[in-house]
């Protein structure tokens, strides 16, 4: 892993949204209220399969997890739209329902963005100070979310932070996604395809291509590198793994939910930090 000196203040500050910004239990209510009237349209009556793989999934999350391409690609407790999508994966499974890969991934894609709008906005109750504090800063901040750009800049004008203007949105990062960048890049070349961490059976995959297409961008927007980042997101593998290996100093910002392969995880990494407040990206800038 490529690293910096510790002590090095940022030149850039990458912040994931939802979790990170957000308190997504908090806010998730009407989102699985809509979810579940059209998942009842596709299955019908699923209350008590849903329960069963919501109890599953919260026994050992790190192996119930998002899938993508044959690939466990995050927690399934991530957070709620993770989750919803988890356990209708599982029914769908059980069920023997929707076996072309292309055609469930359409379902689930639709299932979540159609709704993720009516979810709530609840900040984490610090988001505001620390968000102004950072955009007064002389350090570019930009968020780089998988949500769709349009609904999280509507979050964020309900926010309404001073220096506004000078926040940067980038939503459809596709971190989830296991792939090269469409242009390499010797640094990505040098990502390996799996990362094993102690606490977890599972590997890890951090090529993330999409994902890293985007970090390149910016650092090519603010003329910095990634040892010169510091990233700050709540799910480790979505959000960190990638930009760790890359150089970055990450942090990973915790939920109730978070498993703790994800805090042994992140704190293990030379350049990794674990806090439950947005302070600790904050004070980073000194």
């Amino acid at each position: 892993m490529r690293t910096a000196d510790p002590t090095q203040r940022p030149r850039l500050v990458v912040l994931d949204f939802d979790g990170t910004f957000t308190d997504v239990e908090a806010e998730a209510g009407p989102f699985y209220e809509a979810f579940h009237e059209d998942a009842r349209a596709i299955l019908g009556d699923y209350e008590a399969e849903w329960a069963r793989a919501q109890a599953t999934i919260a026994e050992d999350p790190g192996m119930h997890g998002w899938l993508h391409d044959g690939r466990i690609v995050a927690p399934g407790d991530a957070d709620p739209y993770l989750r919803a999508t988890v356990i209708m994966n599982m029914i769908l499974d059980e069920r023997g329902m929707l076996t072309d890969l292309d055609e469930r991934t359409a379902v689930l894609q639709k299932l979540y963005f159609d709704n993720y709008p009516k979810a709530d906005t609840v900040f984490r109750p610090e988001a505001k100070e620390v968000v102004e504090a950072l955009l007064a800063s002389d350090v570019p901040v930009w968020v780089v979310t998988n949500s769709a750009t349009r609904h999280v800049q509507e979050k964020i004008d309900r926010l309404d932070p001073k220096g506004r203007e000078a926040l940067h949105v980038i939503g459809d990062a596709r971190k989830f996604i296991v792939t090269d960048p469409a242009t390499p890049d010797p640094r990505f070349d040098g990502i390996p395809a799996t990362v094993q961490l102690d606490d977890l059976a599972r590997p890890i995959y951090p090529r993330r291509g999409h994902y890293f297409e985007v970090l390149r961008g910016v650092w090519n927007d603010t003329g910095t590198k990634p040892e010169e980042t510091l990233v700050a997101g709540d799910i480790f593998e979505l959000d960190l793994m990638l930009p760790a290996l890359l150089g970055s100093e990450v942090m990973l910002v915790t939920k109730p939910r978070t498993a703790d392969f994800e805090k042994t995880g992140c704190a293990a990494l030379e350049r990794g930090s674990v806090t439950d407040d947005l302070h600790a990206v904050l004070a980073r800038l000194g």
